[in-house]
């Protein structure tokens, strides 16, 4: 079975909003919502993965990386682990640079329903302000 590990960054700014992009309509899980990350290369730390992620995809330089959880998700086909690090210091101002849709959204109006079913647990925490 397939094994991938992934890093996550959840961009929060100072008015407790998140920004997210939406998955192109070829890739896994199409049309959901997601916090921006990827494929952790070989002989990358996950911090180091997240950061060029955050660059390739939307932009912005991470200054500083909190790792809120870490969360593994078995589909039919492979099984992922999820780092999720919280950015709250970055430079630049983060867009869909692959020409992905965008939006910031107030933490509390996260919506599960909206992310793929591995996001769902961390989705809840920063919800209901756990984080």
């Amino acid at each position: 079975m397939k094994q991938l590990n992934i890093s996550v960054g959840i961009i929060r700014n100072t008015q407790k909003e998140i920004f997210i992009t939406q998955r192109d309509a070829s890739s896994h899980m199409a049309g959901f919502w997601e916090f921006p990350g990827g494929k952790i290369e070989s002989g990358e730390t996950p911090e180091q993965a997240v950061i060029r992620e955050l660059q390739e995809e939307v932009g912005i330089e991470a200054i500083s990386l909190v790792l809120l959880d870490t969360l593994e998700h078995r589909f039919p086909d492979r099984i992922i682990t999820l780092h999720f690090f919280m950015v709250e210091d970055w430079k630049g101002e983060p867009y869909g640079k692959e020409g992905q849709p965008k939006r910031w959204i107030a933490q509390s109006q996260l919506n599960e329903a909206e992310f793929p079913p591995a996001n769902e647990a961390i989705v809840r925490a920063l919800k209901n302000n756990q984080f």
